[in-house]
């Protein structure tokens, strides 16, 4: 889902709600040591954010697909330029910058779990529900 802007936020039981986040909206797919980090339009980003696609590898789960978004905390805010910058063709450019300016992977959803089963169309009660399990597992 995208964010829409709206004159009133929806209330009731049936609504949730993440904060909007100032980065990059990715899916994140594990298959034993492959990773790939893919933007919302489908454009692979792995090679952009190393230091994420280390941590990935660093999980106890070798298979998943995560939603999330990419995000560069700087000076207790997001730095939506910082994380443009980082979108570079230079491989030493980007390695440089993952150093000085890590990135974080902020997931909100777990699209296939660790056995490989797709829950996407699982509610997405339940699928937070597993997400929180994961996250606990992972380690």
């Amino acid at each position: 889902m995208e964010a829409l802007l709206v004159s009133e936020i929806p209330a009731g039981e049936n609504w949730g709600y993440e904060p909007k986040w100032d980065g990059f909206r990715c899916l994140a797919f594990r298959d034993g040591r492959n990773i790939e980090l893919q933007s919302k339009s489908g454009q692979p980003l792995a090679r952009y954010f190393p230091e994420i696609v280390e941590a990935l590898l660093k999980l106890k789960a070798s298979k998943f697909v995560l939603d999330g978004e990419l995000v560069i905390p700087l000076n207790d805010r997001f730095s939506f330029d910082d994380l443009l910058q980082r979108i570079h063709p230079a491989a030493s450019r980007v390695t440089k910058l993952s150093k000085e300016t890590p990135a974080h992977f902020i997931v909100f959803d777990l699209l296939v779990d660790d056995s490989s089963k797709p829950i996407y169309e699982s509610p997405l009660s339940k699928r937070r529900e597993k997400l929180e399990a994961f996250a606990k597992n992972i380690w």
